[in-house]
């Protein structure tokens, strides 16, 4: 009998293993910056069963879409602009949208983002009209912090004083925002931009000083999917969905959860509780945002409306 039970029980192991390693392999890895706006993701994960490893990209979207083309993840919930400008290049460039390695699935956030625009503490920049020409430092090539800075420059006319080919400012890639503020404060770069409470720490506490603002001319987030049809990316959906109800029925505890996990201080957590509002239902993508979109990103120079459009970018529209 002993002898019995202890050729059981490695075979219960290696079921119980094999199961295991079976819901770990059917997880979705969702991409998803580390602020504030995560919340509702965090609260999903934590009281709504969200199956998903969920995977931190500091340095923003510009890297999620390089993971997403790796493969590396599934889901992205990033900056809207980020996503149309990362399939709008691989048109241009690779003739295929589908080379951009995702499609827009879901809409994350309703309200725009507010950009500040930053300089290093000591810098003799006073304000955004001395920026043409200067050195702007951005996380990645294609990211949200990247493409903002054509809409700068289209919104104060610098695009249409340019010559052909000629770019508005000098782009310097620094990946993470750490490196921008350091870049700001050595001179390798003269700005950057970045959300208006994430920087607000830092210009409390004197180490980079705020010049301007800008805010995106749509809803700030979007989410996309290397796989669509996914059957879990409409699970995911639904439990984002109840995260971010609960959020709004749980200010007091989003507040509690930002100021202890995330880089912010309760005043400044609770402020920007008042400035976002998340999509009631985050399934589907409402294609007059996707245009408009489009149509700046285009006037910017970032791509080529004639060759973009809502078809190329959007897996589930909105009904």
């Amino acid at each position: 009998m002993l002898r019995s039970l202890r050729s059981f029980t490695p075979l219960v192991s290696r079921r119980s293993f094999s199961a295991t390693s079976a819901a770990m392999a059917n997880k979705l890895r969702i991409g998803f910056v580390p602020e504030h706006f995560s919340t509702p993701l965090h609260f999903a994960h934590k009281h709504f069963g969200l199956q998903a490893d969920l995977v931190p990209f500091p340095s923003g979207t510009g890297h999620m879409i390089q993971s997403l083309q790796s493969k590396e993840i599934d889901v992205g919930i990033g900056l809207t602009e980020g996503w149309v400008n990362g399939i709008g290049d691989a048109i241009v460039n690779k003739g295929d949208a589908d080379a951009a390695g995702y499609k827009m699935v879901g809409t994350y956030v309703e309200t725009p983002l507010c950009w500040a625009i930053s300089t290093g503490k000591d810098r003799d920049i006073k304000g955004v009209e001395e920026l043409r020409g200067k050195k702007i430092g951005v996380s990645r090539i294609g990211s949200g912090s990247y493409v903002m800075g054509f809409v700068l420059a289209d919104q104060h006319g610098w695009l249409a004083q340019s010559k052909p080919g000629e770019a508005p400012f000098d782009v310097v890639p620094l990946n993470t925002f750490a490196k921008l503020r350091e870049a700001v404060n050595d001179g390798s770069a003269d700005f950057f931009m970045w959300e208006h409470f994430t920087s607000k720490r830092y210009y409390d506490n004197g180490e980079i000083k705020r010049i301007g603002e800008i805010y995106t001319p749509w809803p700030s987030w979007h989410i996309v999917a290397r796989e669509p049809k996914d059957e879990r990316v409409e699970a995911m959906s639904d439990a984002i969905n109840k995260g971010i109800e609960y959020y709004g029925e749980h200010k007091q505890e989003a507040i509690e959860y930002i100021s202890t996990h995330l880089d912010y201080s309760p005043e400044d957590a609770k402020e920007w509780t008042k400035t976002v509002r998340f999509a009631s239902n985050v399934k589907g993508v409402d294609p007059a945002v996707v245009e408009k979109t489009i149509d700046i990103l285009a006037k910017a120079g970032r791509l080529d409306a004639g060759k973009c459009g809502v078809d190329h970018m959007v897996a589930i529209k909105r009904a």
